[in-house]
């Protein structure tokens, strides 16, 4: 009884493709380090969406918007739960030259 060749090969071709893109990606990533200071800086945010643009920061053609967020919220359910809190700073600089 002959073996069916193509749907072999299909699924081979795919999953050979989806390992490529996960060895490309896992070698491009770097991994990084631990900053106190962010850190401290991202507890010592209130809680909510935060947008500002620093006049100190817009002279000679620079734009800058700072933007940060604080979220947390704690989930329960009936075996446990788990306390969600995120936070981030952004930063959006645009020169002109």
């Amino acid at each position: 009884m002959p073996l069916p060749i193509v749907p072999i090969a299909v699924m081979a071709l795919r999953t050979g493709a989806v390992a490529g893109a996960i060895w490309l990606v896992r070698r491009a990533v770097v991994a990084g380090r631990t900053d106190q200071r962010a850190e401290d800086a991202l507890d010592d945010l209130g809680e909510g969406l935060f947008l500002h643009r620093p006049a100190d920061r817009s002279l000679d053609g620079v734009r800058q918007t700072n933007t940060a967020g604080h979220f947390r919220r704690r989930l329960t359910w009936s075996g446990g739960g788990v306390e969600v809190d995120a936070a981030w700073l952004g930063r959006l600089r645009i020169r002109r030259f």
